[in-house]
């Protein structure tokens, strides 16, 4: 019996050591050599390097006041939670999607009386990871009448800034065109700080 457990228990620990230190270790460090800021969770942070974190370029957070862009809905846990990723998992006809749908129209009309014109799909709905930090360019679009009043500057001021932070498809074909709402809110703060 001693004979078979021997050789079983050195290969299994031998297979531990390389897979589960040896190997981890060695990717960690490629990764902190070559992909410093992705291995670190994308921490965005103010004033440089050396300054406080204030969220990562990675995953959406909340943004309530009307002179800051608003991001897509979350529905994971209560809102952007990393620990509760995930979709809402109801389907089209679900009466619970609709409602929630529905609330997010009326909520962005209250929010943004001066805009008209067909409410962008990704503001009323929520990505399927419920984390996503982009928006479409047309959801900055239509929020920008509302920013431009709040901060007292011009609609055209908000859409140079919005143009500015558009990111073009993935490899040329990747995706759709989006803008990170978190790297454009703080460009926004910089430009045309927020009158109290």
């Amino acid at each position: 019996m001693w004979k078979e457990i021997g050789p079983a228990f050195r290969v299994t620990l031998l297979i531990t050591i390389l897979t589960g230190l040896l190997y981890p270790g060695l990717v960690t460090g490629l990764c902190q050599l070559f992909f410093r800021n992705a291995a670190n969770g994308s921490l965005v942070r103010a004033n440089g390097q050396n300054g406080q974190v204030v969220g990562s370029s990675l995953i959406g957070q909340n943004f309530s006041k009307p002179e800051y862009f608003q991001p897509r809905p979350s529905a994971a846990g209560a809102g952007y939670d990393g620990f509760a990723s995930g979709g809402s998992n109801y389907g089209p006809t679900n009466q619970h999607l609709i409602d929630r749908v529905q609330a997010s129209i009326d909520q962005f009309r209250k929010d943004n009386p001066d805009y008209h014109g067909p409410i962008p799909a990704d503001l009323v709905t929520a990505s399927g990871s419920g984390l996503d930090p982009h928006i479409s360019p047309a959801s900055a679009e239509a929020q920008a009448s509302r920013i431009a009043k709040a901060r007292g500057i011009k609609v055209e001021q908000v859409e140079q800034l919005i143009a500015k932070h558009i990111e073009p498809r993935q490899l040329g074909f990747l995706g759709e065109p989006r803008v990170n709402v978190l790297e454009l809110n703080r460009d926004l703060d910089r430009s045309y700080p927020a009158v109290h």
